[in-house]
C-alpha cells in the first residue's frame, strides 16, 4: 500500500468522533527557552539525572548518579544519588550532603523549608527510612517528625498541590496502610490521608502494577496518572486513568483505548512514560514508549487530551508520533510542550525503527511542539556534545528522564553527556532569559479587503471585497509570481504552491513578502516539505495552525496541521464533516470573516459560513452566489487569496 492510503487511514483513525468532537485549540503566544543550554550548572557520571527541585537560591539533583564535579577540569567527587548547587554560580553545596543508599526518581520542595526525596532506597542518613524521606535543605539530614513512609515499594514520582502531597509508584503500603500506586500524604508532617482511597491495580501481561508518573491540574481538581495499571477502584482503566480531587477522591469517567493494543508484541510494561497538565489545567500531555503502534495505538507517540471529556473511549485531540522511539519526559512551560527521549524525529507517522518517513522533522532527543496542533516549532538543540565532550563521556542514552520546569529556565536530566553541541554531563538547564517569542500567525481578519485572482502568468486581478460583492478590478503585474498554484494569505506575507523543476515532486510550498500588495521574492517554506505535492491543490487557506485544502480528485474539504515557526507541514491528512458542496469543482479559496470565499470550475464565486467547531463544519445550503463568471473575470482557478493590501 502506497504511503498516500496510509496516510489517509490515518487520518479516519485520528479524527476525534462527533460525540466527542471539542472546540479547535487555537495557537496562542508561546516564549520558547534559549536553546543553548546554561555554562554553570555542575556535572554527574554513572547512572542519570532522574528529578529536580529549587529552594531559594538552590536546585537539588536526583537520580542513580555516583559521582559528581563543578567543571571538565575538576576531579569527580563521589556522592550517590542527590546534591545540591547554586543556581547563580553553579557552585556545589558543601553542607547539603544526605546519604542515601538508593535511586532519587522524585523531588519536592516542601513546606517548613524541607526537601522531600521518593526513590529506591532503604535508608536515609543511616536510619531507615524506605523509599521516602524529608531532609534538611540546608544540611541534608533527616526530617525526623515527618513521618511519611513508602513501606512496600518504590516511589516512582510525586506531585504537591497547597498542601497535599501525591505520590505514585510500584507500592502496596503508605505509612503502613495499604494504598496500590496511589496516596496523598498531609505534606508538612506526612501523615497518611485516609480520605484518598484511590488504588491503582492489575498490571498488565500479568506483572505487579505500579503507576509511573502523574500530575496534578492547576486548581487541584484533578489527577492524571499513568502506568501499567488496567484497573483503578475496579474500573478498567488500561495504563491512564483520571481522578476528581474537588471532593472526596474519585475515579472519573474517562479512559481510552488507546494503550490497550500491545506496541511491539510488548504487553507487560506501562507505554506511559510520563504526563503534564499545560496552561489552566484544561488539556494534558502524553509521552510513550512502545514501538509500532500507529494508527491503533498511541505508541511511541506526544499525545494531547482534554480534561473536561468524559466517557469510555477517549482520542487525542492530537497525536505526533516519532516513528518507533521513545519519548520518556514531558512538561509545558510558557505554552510550549517540550518532549525528550531516545527519538530522532518527530511528525513521523509512517516510519520505523528510527527511519524518516514523509514530513518527518529531525530533532535528536529534544524538542519542543505548540500545544494547538503538537507540531514542532524551531527549537532544536539536539543532544549531542558535538566535539566538547571530554574523553570518557557519552555522546548518546537511551532516555531524558526529566524535563522540569524551574524559575529561570527548562531542566533537563539525562543518561548521556551532550546537550546543544556543549557537554552537560547527566543534567543542564536551557535559559528563558535568553529565549523568544513565538506569535501566531493568521489571515488577516478584516471584513473587508481585496480579492486576488490570478488571470495570467506574473499577473494578478486586485478586486475590491466588502463581503458581499467585489469593485472593479486592476491588473497587477506580480513577476515573482510564476509557476503559482493555490495561494493562501497570511498577515504580511503569501504561501503558494509553486511549480519548480527539480524538486522530488515536481512542486513546492513557497512564501512570499507582501508589502504594499507587490509579492517578493519567493523562498521556500521548508526543506522538510518537499515529499509534499503542493501542485495537486486546488484551493487552501489558512487559520488557527491549519491549511485546509481541495483537490480535484476529491469531494471532500481536507486539511493538515501547518506550523508558520519553522513552516512544518503534518505527515497525516485529515478530512473535515461538509454536506452540499463537492469541493472536488472548487478552484481557489480563501478565509474572510469567517466565510470560505471559493470559485468553481463553473466560474462563479461563492461563500459559505465556516465553522470550525461546528458538525458539520460547512453546510451547503448556507452557500451564497456572489459573483457569476464574466468575460473580464472568471473564478476558476486556484491562484486566489485575501488580504487588505
Amino acid at each position: 500500500m502506497s504511503v498516500i492510503c496510509w496516510v489517509t487511514v490515518a487520518a479516519a483513525l485520528l479524527v476525534p468522533s462527533a460525540a466527542s468532537a471539542t472546540v479547535p485549540p487555537v495557537p496562542e503566544t508561546q516564549i520558547l527557552v534559549s536553546s543553548d543550554p546554561v555554562d554553570e550548572t555542575p556535572h554527574a557520571r554513572d547512572g542519570e539525572a532522574r528529578a529536580f527541585a529549587e529552594i531559594g537560591s538552590m536546585v537539588y539533583v536526583g537520580g542513580t548518579f555516583t559521582q559528581i564535579r563543578q567543571d571538565p577540569t575538576a576531579a569527580w567527587v563521589s556522592q550517590r544519588y542527590l546534591f545540591g548547587y547554586d543556581k547563580a554560580t553553579g557552585a556545589i553545596s558543601t553542607t547539603f550532603l544526605p546519604v542515601l543508599d538508593g535511586a532519587v526518581n522524585s523531588l519536592v520542595a516542601g513546606p517548613n523549608d524541607t526537601l522531600i526525596v521518593g526513590g529506591a532506597f532503604r535508608n536515609a542518613n543511616g536510619v531507615s527510612r524506605k523509599n521516602l524521606v524529608a531532609l534538611d535543605p540546608i544540611t541534608g539530614a533527616t526530617v525526623d517528625s515527618w513521618v511519611g513512609r513508602s513501606d512496600g515499594g518504590n516511589v516512582r514520582d510525586m506531585a504537591l498541590h497547597g498542601d497535599w502531597l501525591y505520590l505514585a509508584g510500584a507500592f502496596n503500603w503508605v505509612n503502613g496502610t495499604p494504598h496500590a500506586g496511589l496516596a496523598r500524604l498531609h505534606a508538612g508532617t506526612g501523615a497518611i490521608d485516609p480520605t484518598f482511597a484511590v488504588n491503582a491495580t492489575v498490571g498488565r501481561g500479568g506483572t505487579s502494577s505500579y503507576v509511573w508518573t502523574i500530575d496534578v491540574s492547576p486548581d487541584g481538581q484533578t489527577l492524571v496518572a499513568g502506568g501499567n495499571f488496567t484497573d483503578v477502584n475496579t474500573l478498567s482503566r488500561n495504563q491512564m486513568a483520571l481522578v476528581d480531587l474537588s471532593g472526596t477522591p474519585s475515579v472519573l469517567d474517562w479512559s481510552t483505548e488507546k494503550f490497550v493494543a500491545p506496541c511491539e508484541g510488548r504487553p507487560a510494561f506501562s507505554y506511559v512514560q510520563d504526563v503534564r497538565f499545560g496552561g489552566d489545567g484544561s488539556w494534558f500531555v502524553v509521552g510513550t514508549n512502545g514501538g509500532s503502534g500507529w494508527p491503533a495505538g498511541y505508541c511511541d507517540a506526544l499525545v494531547r487530551f482534554e480534561t473536561a471529556a468524559r466517557g469510555d473511549g477517549q482520542l487525542g485531540t492530537w497525536v505526533n508520533y516519532t516513528g518507533r522511539d521513545t519519548i520518556t519526559s514531558v512538561e509545558v512551560v510558557d505554552n510550549v510542550i517540550y518532549l525528550g527521549g531516545h527519538f530522532r524525529w518527530l511528525n513521523n507517522p509512517t516510519a520505523h525503527w528510527g527511519g524518516a518517513g514523509d514530513g518527518a522533522i529531525d530533532r535528536l532527543g529534544i524538542a519542543a511542539v505548540t500545544p494547538a496542533t503538537g507540531m514542532p516549532v524551531n527549537w532544536n538543540p539536539r543532544r549531542s556534545g558535538g566535539s566538547s565532550l571530554p574523553a570518557g563521556t557519552s555522546p548518546w542514552g537511551s532516555t531524558v528522564p526529566v524535563l522540569w520546569r524551574g524559575n529561570d529556565g527548562l531542566y533537563f536530566g539525562h543518561n548521556s553527556d551532550g546537550m546543544g553541541g556543549e557537554y552537560h554531563g547527566r543534567l543542564g538547564m536551557f535559559p528563558r532569559s535568553s529565549g523568544r517569542t513565538i506569535t501566531p500567525k493568521n489571515p488577516s481578519t478584516a471584513t473587508s479587503g481585496n480579492l486576488y485572482l490570478g488571470i495570467g502568468e506574473g499577473e494578478l486581478a486586485r478586486v475590491p471585497f466588502d463581503g458581499t460583492g467585489i469593485g472593479a478590478p486592476t491588473m497587477v503585474s506580480q513577476p515573482n509570481y510564476t509557476g503559482a498554484g493555490a495561494t493562501w494569505g497570511m498577515s504580511d506575507r503569501i504561501y503558494w504552491a509553486h511549480t519548480v523543476a527539480g524538486t522530488p515532486t515536481g512542486s513546492r510550498i513557497d512564501i512570499s513578502m507582501f508589502p504594499g500588495g507587490v509579492i517578493g521574492v519567493p523562498w521556500e517554506s521548508s526543506g522538510y516539505n518537499d515529499w509534499f505535492d503542493a501542485s495537486e491543490l486546488t484551493g487552501a487557506f489558512f487559520l488557527d495552525g491549519r491549511l485546509h485544502y481541495t483537490r480535484a480528485d476529491s469531494d471532500a474539504l481536507h486539511y493538515r496541521y501547518f506550523e508558520t515557526d519553522g513552516n512544518y507541514l503534518g505527515a497525516t491528512e485529515f478530512t473535515l464533516p461538509t454536506t452540499g458542496v463537492d469541493w472536488s469543482t472548487v478552484r481557489g479559496t480563501a478565509w474572510v470573516d469567517g466565510r470560505i470565499v471559493y470559485g468553481s470550475t463553473d466560474g462563479n464565486l461563492r461563500s459559505v459560513p465556516f465553522r470550525p467547531a461546528a458538525d458539520p463544519v460547512v453546510d451547503g445550503a448556507e452557500s451564497v452566489l456572489l459573483v457569476t463568471a464574466s468575460p473580464e473575470l472568471t473564478w476558476s482557478t486556484s491562484r486566489l487569496f485575501f488580504a487588505v493590501q
